[in-house]
C-alpha cells in the first residue's frame, strides 16, 4: 500500500493496523473517521513507530494513545 500522500482510504489503513497490533480493546475508540487529515504525516509516522515494534512497554502504550488523542478532531 503507498501511504505517501494523504487519503481517507490510508488513514483507515493505518488505523486499523495500529489498532490490530497494539490489539485495542475498545475498537470503537479509535475510528478512523475521527482522525484530522491535515494531520496526515504525525499519523504515518506513529504508524511507522508501531508497525516496527513487536512489544511495547505500558509507558509506550500511554504515549501512543496520547499522540492518537491529539490526532483526533475536536
Amino acid at each position: 500500500m503507498n501511504l505517501s500522500s494523504p487519503s481517507i482510504e490510508n488513514i483507515g489503513y493505518m488505523v486499523e493496523k495500529i489498532k490490530q497490533k497494539l490489539k485495542v480493546l475498545n475498537l470503537g475508540a479509535i475510528d478512523p473517521a475521527h482522525f484530522d487529515a491535515n494531520l496526515y504525516d504525525d499519523l504515518k509516522d506513529i504508524y511507522e513507530f508501531v508497525m516496527k515494534k513487536n512489544t511495547f512497554s505500558p509507558n509506550e502504550m500511554a504515549a501512543i494513545a496520547e499522540e492518537l488523542g491529539r490526532l483526533r478532531k475536536d
